[in-house]
This record gives structure tokens, C-alpha cells and sequence, in this order.
């Protein structure tokens, strides 16, 4: 299932929670209501809203059962698409799938040939023996379709493709074995950093968590539909040129170990993110360096997952 927040361009209002079926985009809460009502589940259909909320922003926050009943929207949708209302991707916008996480965790250098790329930077250092984590604020974050934003404070605006992963359960101090069903999904991140800002201190918040310079997106494809998500092919292009080429399986430290690892000091909530690294191939790794530029286009790919694609602007 790939869950959507969006709007109509002709008349936008609040945002929803939908679902892609096929290249049409489908109203999940509007679909469970007909589902219950098929069902004749009256009693249930006056608590709709509560069962499964149209906000996007409390969606992923009630966890497992919401995931369940929106899997069963979906499949519902797949019965009778034609005799749903629906919308076709021109007629909609796409936002941020994960609008409100209450924690946002990255991890830095969780690839081995990203780690030797910026090794001819200033203050790199080599392979980590534990996770490297920061965090961002959701103020940096922003839809699939919005623009990144260049503030005049960084000349060295770089790009890096990350596959996020989506908390579905209150996550505390999990094994390695048991990880992988706390996720709800995966999506992809671009996590845009201000090499200069990042670099000036011992710490990396601030030329990591500028505003509007976060894209996730398109949407979040459910766990369930993705076979493995330790061998996925992972790239970024600036302005059509080919930048990063790897696959998650070389990722330093897996999703699983990632997930025991913070959550043995975290707790993660239902809709949390963790963005799990960038491959090599960064702005910053190559000689001379390539920063972006306001009007430049950065198109992100993660395999089983889709495409994003963001224009740069300076703010």
C-alpha cells in the first residue's frame, strides 16, 4: 500500500490521507466508511473519524490498528476502484507522507564508500564503531513536490538519498530479531545539509536541520510490500546527471541493528523517522566539490519505492 497526504489543486483545503492504486489517488477514510457500511457496521460508521483519521498528521500516530484498518480500505479500494471516487495525479498535490513525527533520528555515516569519499573533508573521521546519530526538527522537513529551500547563510548546499524508515509501534529496547515488525513503512528522504554550516563545530544540528530543506516522499509504501529492505538499489541525480548509484546492503549497520540500537536509548513512537545514511556519492566527495544552486533539480530513487524529484530555490 502506498499512503499519501494530499490536497486538490482546484480547491485546496486540509490535507488527507489517501492511497495510490494504480495512478489514481483515493480518499482512505472516505473508503473505510463505505467499507463499514457494506458491512453494515453502523455503530461503527458515526466513529469514522476517529477509527481512521483524515489528518495525515495524527495518522501514523495511532499505530498498529489504524495501519490494519487502512489495509483494509485499501483492499477494499482494489475490489471496486471504478466505483470509488478518485483523483488522478494531475488533480492533486502531494505533501510530506509524515507531516507531524514527534522524532526525527539520523544516522551519519552508514556507508562504507561514503565514509572514504569525505575523507579529504575537513573534520571527517573513519569507520564508527557505534551508529552515528542526529537528530532534525520537523520544521525542515517538506512534501515531494515543494522546493528546497537555499538560505543565504551556506554556499556549500549538498544533497544526500536516504531511505527513511516509518515507526509503527511503541518501540522500546527491541532485539535485532524483532525490528523489522515494528516498522510501518519506508519512503524516501533527501537529507540536504550545509556542508560549511555542519562542519564549523563539533556538532552537526545546525547544517543539518535548515527550514524547508528536508523533502520526504512521494509517499510510504507499507512494510509489507517490500521484500527486502537490506537490497534495495538507492540513487540521486542533480539536473539529470547520475550522482549516487549503491544498494541498502551495504549499509554499515542495518535497519534491524539500527533500530535495537536506538531504541535500547530512545523510545520511538508510532510515527517517528529514522533516515538510515547516504551511499557515496555526495556533493562534497567530489573533486572539485559539487554543491547545489538555486534552480538546480535533484531527483532521488529507491527501488520498490518511486521517484522524487525537488527544485532548488534560495530563500
Amino acid at each position: 500500500m502506498k499512503l499519501v497526504n494530499y490536497k486538490m489543486k482546484q480547491r485546496p483545503g486540509q490535507a488527507r490521507m489517501g492511497c495510490v492504486v494504480g495512478e489514481n489517488v483515493y480518499d482512505l477514510q472516505e473508503a473505510y466508511r463505505q467499507l463499514l457500511l457494506t458491512k453494515q457496521e453502523n455503530d461503527l460508521v458515526c466513529k469514522v473519524e476517529t477509527l481512521l483519521p483524515a489528518d495525515p498528521g495524527v495518522f501514523y500516530a495511532l499505530g498498529e490498528e489504524e495501519m490494519n484498518r487502512a489495509k483494509d480500505a485499501a483492499a477494499f479500494i482494489e475490489i471496486g476502484q471504478n466505483f470509488f471516487p478518485h483523483f488522478s495525479r494531475d488533480e492533486v498535490i502531494l505533501g510530506n507522507p509524515v507531516p507531524r513525527p514527534s522524532k526525527i533520528i539520523c544516522v551519519g555515516k552508514n556507508y562504507a564508500d561514503h565514509v572514504a569519499e569525505m575523507q579529504g573533508v575537513p573534520g571527517a573521521s573513519a569507520l564508527p564503531e557505534f551508529p552515528v546519530l542526529f537528530a532534525k526538527y520537523a520544521t525542515a522537513l517538506i512534501g515531494p513536490e515543494e522546493k528546497i529551500e537555499k538560505p543565504s547563510a551556506t554556499s556549500s548546499l549538498d544533497y544526500e538519498v536516504e531511505l527513511a524508515v516509518v515507526i509503527g509501534k511503541h518501540t522500546s529496547k527491541v532485539t535485532r530479531q524483532e525490528a523489522l515488525n515494528h516498522i510501518a513503512g519506508y519512503t524516501i528522504a533527501n537529507d540536504t545539509t550545509a556542508r560549511d554550516l555542519q562542519k564549523r563545530t563539533p556538532q552537526w544540528l545546525q547544517g543539518k536541520s535548515l527550514d524547508r530543506s528536508t523533502p520526504v516522499g512521494p509517499w510510504v509504501v507499507t512494510a509489507d510490500e517490500i521484500d527486502d529492505p537490506a537490497s534495495l538499489t538507492i540513487s540521486s541525480y542533480v539536473n539529470g546527471e547520475l550522482r549516487q548509484s549503491s544498494n541498502t546492503k551495504h549499509m554499515i549497520f542495518s535497519i534491524s541493528h539500527l533500530i535495537e540500537f536506538i531504541s535500547s536509548l530512545i523510545t520511538l513512537q508510532p510515527g517517528d523517522l529514522i533516515l538510515t545514511g547516504t551511499p557515496d556519492g555526495a556533493g562534497a566527495g567530489m573533486n572539485p566539490p559539487k554543491f547545489l544552486e538555486a534552480g538546480d533539480t535533484v531527483t532521488l530513487e529507491i527501488e520498490q519505492i518511486g521517484r522524487m524529484e525537488n527544485s532548488v530555490v534560495s530563500s
